[in-house]
């Protein structure tokens, strides 16, 4: 992601946290993109840092990283529940910050960090990479185009097989633990991205697989006038089911198969996007969907462009606050048995639907 500034220095970047995010996903895609230089990170897993990045300013504590004089933008990749406090540090510090999904754990907490953030006049964004999926790309074309005509019924779906509750904080009783927290916010923020804000929230999540301590499995509808888009993820599917099923008055639209490019980047691969493995529409059109791949360097040329180049951020804090809402939207749903609205406030329905922040 070439970028041409002359007399502007790089952004320099501090990563919080080094696990399979930080390290596999956050790393590669930074160092994709011109105008960005990964300058601190924030582990205390020594090895691992010094082998992959020996060129890095390393530092024990998270707080430390957040704070650091010596970077512009701080890059938060740790578990769920230290993503509010580490980026209100940050924030104090005059950083600018980039959250990993979850943006944090509250409502409460988002609007906080929002505020925080414009009272200091810097950027705050939340990595909602899911948008540079090729399939989400493809879909945005064609409803953009009027394709499959208004659009009534959408299912969008993150599904897996792990059938074993693994020891890792995402599956054990800690807060923001879960897939509602985990896959939730991808399909809650595409599904906004799309289509805006809901009228309500119905459904529920659940704890399906022997011996799992916290929701395995979810489901939950977002209604709006005349469509409703059903979000579902699984930890119990073995078989391949579709991504999205998308029906509307001139046809559907089908997709098979995962985006691959959080699984090369795992991997060791390079960042360059791959397509999905099918994509059909039906009804009045029967061709296959050709799009170009998906690539989440885009995400960080935009910060990169927002910061240096005067561009708009990629995902703003309210489209973030948006996204909490949803989820919180769907555990009271669940508790009530009813289906709730969004606990948005005038001021913030108004700045998500006129798309400023």
């Amino acid at each position: 992601m070439a970028f041409s500034s002359p007399g502007r220095a790089p952004l320099r970047v501090a990563l919080l946290g080094f696990g399979i995010a930080g390290r596999y996903i956050h790393t590669p895609l930074l160092q994709g993109v011109d105008g960005l230089v990964l300058q601190v990170v924030a582990s205390r897993q020594e090895e691992a840092v010094r082998s992959t990045l020996p060129q890095v300013t390393r530092c024990d504590s998270h707080e430390a990283g957040a704070t650091h004089p010596d970077v512009d933008l701080v890059v938060i990749a740790t578990a769920n529940d230290l993503h509010a406090p580490l980026a209100e540090a940050a924030l104090k510090a005059g950083k600018h910050v980039v959250v990993d999904k979850p943006f944090t754990i509250t409502l409460a907490e988002a609007r906080a960090l929002r505020a925080l953030a414009a009272s200091r006049g810097l950027l705050l964004s939340v990595f909602h990479n899911r948008r540079w999926d090729t399939d989400f790309q493809a879909l945005k074309a064609l409803l953009a185009e009027g394709t499959l005509g208004h659009v009534a019924h959408v299912e969008s779906r993150f599904d897996r097989f792990r059938p074993e509750v693994r020891k890792q904080w995402r599956e054990q009783v800690v807060p923001g633990a879960g897939v509602w927290f985990d896959l939730g916010p991808h399909l809650v923020d595409q599904a906004l991205h799309l289509f805006g804000l809901p009228e309500s929230v119905a459904g529920t999540r659940e704890a399906l697989r022997e011996g799992a301590f916290v929701d395995d499995w979810f489901q939950y509808t977002l209604a709006y006038p005349r469509r409703r888009v059903v979000l579902q993820a699984s930890m119990s599917i073995a078989a391949m089911t579709p991504r999205f099923a998308v029906h509307g008055s001139r046809g559907s639209w089908l997709t098979l198969g995962r985006e691959q490019q959080v699984p090369r980047l795992v991997m060791g691969g390079p960042p360059e996007g791959l397509a999905w493995h099918d994509a059909s529409l039906h009804g009045q059109h029967g061709a296959p969907t050709v799009a170009s791949a998906g690539d989440y360097r885009q995400y960080y040329a935009g910060i990169r462009d927002a910061l240096l180049g005067g561009a708009r951020n990629p995902v703003t804090p309210i489209q973030a606050v948006a996204v909490q809402a949803v989820l919180e939207a769907g555990i009271e749903a669940q508790a009530s048995g009813r289906a709730q609205p969004l606990a948005l406030t005038a001021e913030e329905r108004a700045a998500f639907d006129a798309g400023v922040d």
